[in-house]
């Protein structure tokens, strides 16, 4: 009986100092974003279109790969 006592002491201070720094964390998380430095409505643009464009080129890339891959396997496999 005195181990759970003493457990229970233990999860009791560790509930309170939870309930403390949750307050804290999230005057931290205020303050960080203040300090961020969001771009401007044209770069955002700019920005976004340049990894759509890559994302597509980079996707036809690596699908005309595993064409010419699949072909080679294929052509090997049928000797």
């Amino acid at each position: 009986m005195v181990i759970k006592m003493a457990d229970s002491a233990k999860n009791e201070k560790k509930a309170k100092a939870a309930k403390a720094a949750k307050p804290d964390f999230f005057k931290g998380v205020k303050a960080e974003f203040k300090k961020i430095s969001w771009p401007d409505k044209d770069s955002l643009m700019k920005q976004s279109v340049a990894v759509v464009c890559i994302s597509v080129v980079l996707g036809a890339v690596i699908a005309v790969l595993d064409f010419l891959m699949q072909y080679g396997v294929d052509f090997l496999t049928s000797l």
